[in-house]
C-alpha cells in the first residue's frame, strides 16, 4: 500500500513539476519579446478609424485584448502584395479559431479600394477570420498612420508598378496595442517581419526566409 502511496504522490510531484516549469518558460518566453521604443518611450498604435470590407467602423479599440498583425496593402498591387497576403492566409489558418486574434491590412489605396472592392478581394482571398479586418477611409489618414504612427514606409509612386510604393514588412501589436518584436543574434530588436517572401521559401537559414515562422511563434508567445 505504501509503495502505491509513494508512485502516486511522485506522479503528482512530476505532473506539478512540468506545470511550474512550462508557466515559467511562458512568462520567460513573453517578457523575452521586446516593446519598441522611440525617445525612451514605448511604442504605441496610435488612434485610428475606418472602415472595414463590410463598411463597418473600426477603430484601434476594437482590437484591444488582441494580438494583432498590421500589414498595408492595396488590392491592385501586381508586385509584393499577393505574396504579404498569402503568407497572412498562412497565419490565419495557424489562428483561425482563436478570437483573441486578429490582422488589419489598411489599403494604400482608398480612392480605389473601396468597401465593395475590398470585400470581393477578401473573398477572393478566403478570408475567413472575423478579425481579419481591411481597411479603407481618408488617404491622408491612412498614410500618416503607416509612416509616422508605424514607421512602415508607403507612398504614391508613378513611376512604380502599380502606381505606389511600400514595404513589405508586418508589426506585430499586443493585446494592449504596443507594437512587439523578438531581438535578433545581437540583441536589437527586429521591429517588422519580413511579410514579401513567399511561404514556400521559408524554411532557410537566411533573415528574410525565417520570418512567417517566427512571426507566428511570437504571436503564439503573447497569446499566451
Amino acid at each position: 500500500m505504501k509503495k502505491y502511496s509513494y508512485v502516486g504522490i511522485s506522479l503528482v510531484i512530476l505532473v506539478f513539476g512540468i506545470w511550474v516549469v512550462s508557466e515559467y518558460l511562458a512568462r520567460n518566453s513573453k517578457q523575452s519579446l521586446s516593446y519598441i521604443e522611440i525617445e525612451g518611450e514605448r511604442k504605441k498604435v496610435p488612434k485610428f478609424d475606418f472602415r472595414n470590407q463590410n463598411n463597418k467602423t473600426i477603430t484601434n479599440e476594437d482590437y484591444l485584448g488582441k494580438v494583432y498583425v498590421v500589414e498595408f496593402f492595396f488590392a491592385t498591387c501586381p508586385t509584393i502584395c499577393p505574396i504579404m497576403n498569402e503568407n497572412l492566409l498562412e497565419v490565419q489558418d495557424q489562428f483561425y479559431g482563436n478570437m483573441n486574434f486578429g490582422i488589419a491590412s489598411f489599403t494604400i489605396n482608398p480612392e480605389h479600394d473601396t468597401p465593395k472592392v475590398l470585400k470581393k478581394h477578401a473573398e477572393e482571398l478566403g478570408v475567413k477570420h472575423p478579425h481579419w479586418n481591411f481597411l479603407t477611409g481618408d488617404k491622408d489618414k491612412i498614410y500618416e498612420l503607416a509612416n509616422k504612427g508605424f514607421t512602415i514606409y508607403a507612398r504614391e509612386d508613378e513611376n512604380a508598378e502599380g502606381g505606389f510604393e511600400h514595404s513589405g514588412f508586418f508589426a506585430l501589436i499586443d493585446q494592449e496595442g504596443y507594437i512587439r518584436s523578438r531581438k535578433d543574434e545581437a540583441g536589437n530588436s527586429i521591429i517588422f517581419y519580413q511579410g514579401s517572401v513567399p511561404i514556400d521559401n521559408n524554411s532557410g537559414e537566411g533573415h528574410e526566409t525565417q520570418q512567417i515562422d517566427i512571426l507566428m511563434e511570437d504571436i503564439q508567445i503573447l497569446l499566451k
